[in-house]
């Protein structure tokens, strides 16, 4: 058996037994990731995709993934959200109408907030295109973790391309969590 279809045998086995745990999902993320970037795997099996181009295909990928009934009730983890960076990353062109900005925004503060002890809804409702971020994101920062904020600007930090909901939600966390004014040019240094 070739690697390839090792892979996609492995990958295929996911998908049907669900997920068991947050560290295969972000795996399988990667495998979402390899797809955008080369346009070929298994999550572009049976259609067009060309490479670096991330579409309405790639973010429901990513939401089974991340929504399979055995992560029900578990945080977001940092390692499925900096995959989903890395997604973010890979695909330059988009063809999602906005879907996986969307996503990532919610997952983020879904990790950012739940690694700050604040609480946050199952991952069905929070990543749900249907629930507005705003509906359970936190409105103030109080309590959330300075590290995870330093995490989130690292992540962010000399990218080009990121959604206005993320920033808005990623300056309202670091301005609610007090920071000095002075050092939010160095937090957000987006080379814009």
């Amino acid at each position: 058996m070739s690697p390839a279809s090792a892979l996609a045998d492995r990958f295929g086995a996911f998908e049907s037994a669900n997920i068991a745990n947050r560290e295969a999902a972000a795996w399988a993320l990667t495998v979402v990731r390899d797809g955008v970037i080369t346009g070929e795997g298994p999550t572009t099996r049976g259609r067009i995709h060309f490479s670096r181009s991330l579409d309405a295909d790639d973010v429901s990928w990513c939401t089974r993934i991340l929504t399979t009934a055995a992560l029900a009730d578990q945080p977001v983890s940092r390692a499925e959200a900096e995959a989903l960076f890395e997604i973010n990353d890979a695909g330059a062109e988009r063809n999602d109408d906005g879907l996986f900005d969307d996503l990532l925004a919610k997952a983020v503060v879904h990790h950012a907030a739940s690694a700050s002890g604040l609480p946050v809804p199952p991952r069905a409702i929070a990543l749900s295109p249907d629930t507005a971020i705003e509906s359970w994101a936190p409105t103030q920062a109080v309590g959330v973790n300075i590290e995870v904020l330093e995490w989130i600007s690292s992540q962010m930090r000399g990218k080009r391309r990121y959604s206005r909901a993320l920033m808005t939600l990623a300056a309202m966390l670091v301005g609610a969590a007090t920071l000095p004014m002075v050092s939010l040019p160095n937090v957000f240094d987006l080379g814009m």
